[in-house]
């Protein structure tokens, strides 16, 4: 397992976004295969590191987390055939969890993250009801501390204009209601990418989105 990642694979990203084209990747394929090893076993080592507060993170299969470098281009006006970034999704609708964990690297721009990414309408609704039914709770998990140090707050990625409908308009809860996802994210340097003790100095950040993720499961838990 790495305990790091690489800055050869910091410089392939940025090589193949400077060269996104197959016969470049063809001629070099040993340089992604080489990086992609050394991703995948960075995010073994993640997964154990996470499983000391998080054992259900053991089910995830760190190649099988890691995605496809390959784009989908066929509905896409964007013809580049590759991804400029690796990324690992750790958990977030793999399983049994709705929730989970995520890595992204890409040289300047890497992040961690976690929660709950765009879930489907009925999924959504279940976590509303839980958010309108205990405010107290969630907002006790967005202040605490150890959260409020990571992150500045939850993503208002898509979030709507309107309360939905099935919830008073002037709910306590109002601008939590409107949120179709519930996830938050950390930015990580490439130099704390390429520390030695950078998958134990991850789960540490990681850890604390736990409680998030355990309020949003609460609605599911017993199906």
């Amino acid at each position: 397992m790495q305990e790091s990642i690489n800055a050869s694979t910091l410089s392939f990203i940025k090589t193949l976004s400077r060269n996104n084209n197959r016969e470049w990747f063809n001629e070099n394929k040993s340089l992604y295969l080489q990086a992609k090893e050394n991703v995948e076993s960075f995010v073994e080592s993640l997964i154990q590191e996470i499983a000391t507060f998080d054992e259900e993170i053991l089910k995830i299969d760190p190649k099988k987390a890691v995605f496809r470098i390959y784009r989908d281009i066929r509905f896409s006006k964007n013809k580049i055939p590759y991804k400029t970034h690796f990324g690992a999704s750790l958990g977030m609708g793999k399983g049994n969890k709705i929730s989970g964990y995520y890595l992204h690297i890409e040289p300047g721009q890497s992040f961690l993250a976690g929660g709950v990414y765009t879930p489907e309408p009925s999924i959504l609704k279940e976590i509303r009801k839980e958010i309108a039914a205990s405010g107290e709770d969630f907002l006790k998990i967005l202040n605490h501390k150890n959260f409020r140090n990571n992150f500045r707050g939850l993503s208002v990625e898509h979030k709507l204009q309107r309360v939905p409908t099935g919830f008073e308009k002037d709910h306590p809860m109002a601008e939590y209601l409107k949120l179709k996802s519930f996830t938050v994210s950390h930015p990580i340097s490439d130099e704390e990418l390429l520390d030695k003790n950078a998958a134990k100095n991850f789960a540490k950040i990681l850890e604390s989105i736990k409680p998030l993720n355990d309020f949003l499961e609460l609605p599911f838990q017993y199906l």
